[in-house]
């Protein structure tokens, strides 16, 4: 398996994760295919800059144009919908990911999350990392068990203008 910054190429892979009912299920159903050519020029510009690690999952290095998903690990302000995100002006490490249906079930995700997280201590500017998968994504919440993810409870955050319930994990890297 090999992790690579995100490239402009990428769309398909993009729409496929963001645009799918089955893939977006946890996070409010799909979102609009409409954007997704200029979301994924602002991620390979965050990527370039260092300033997010935004992460495509390939899990054939013979094949990089086959991605299985992606990780991402970003900074940003709190914006959860209950104030818990975190402190006010204090911004929060955060790390997501997905896998396509097609490589789900292999490991591929809880291996690409545990080398990002890998990186980020040896990094040494990330700190405590928060992820949010949904309440009832077993397999998420199943990586973040796996990896040493303390789980600090349930919360309600907003993802693209949507209320979503989900679990509250934190690890320190």
């Amino acid at each position: 398996m090999l992790l690579r910054d995100v490239e402009l190429g990428d769309v398909e892979a993009y729409v496929r994760m963001r645009c799918d009912p089955v893939m977006m299920a946890e996070l409010g159903g799909p979102l609009p295919r409409e954007g997704i050519e200029a979301k994924v020029a602002r991620d390979a510009g965050e990527a370039a800059r260092d300033t997010s690690w935004i992460k495509m999952i390939v899990p054939d290095q013979q094949r990089p144009e086959v991605v299985a998903g992606n990780v991402v690990l970003w900074r940003h302000d709190p914006e959860g919908a209950d104030g818990q995100h975190g402190a006010v002006g204090e911004p929060i490490s955060e790390i997501g990911w997905m896998v396509l249906p097609e490589f789900q079930g292999r490991g591929l995700g809880s291996r690409a999350v545990a080398l990002l997280l890998e990186r980020a201590r040896a990094d040494g500017r990330w700190g405590l990392v928060h992820a949010y998968p949904g309440a009832t994504n077993a397999a998420s919440n199943g990586i973040c068990r796996k990896l040493g993810f303390t789980l600090v409870g349930r919360q309600r955050v907003e993802f693209a203008g949507r209320l979503l319930q989900t679990c509250h994990w934190t690890i320190q890297t």
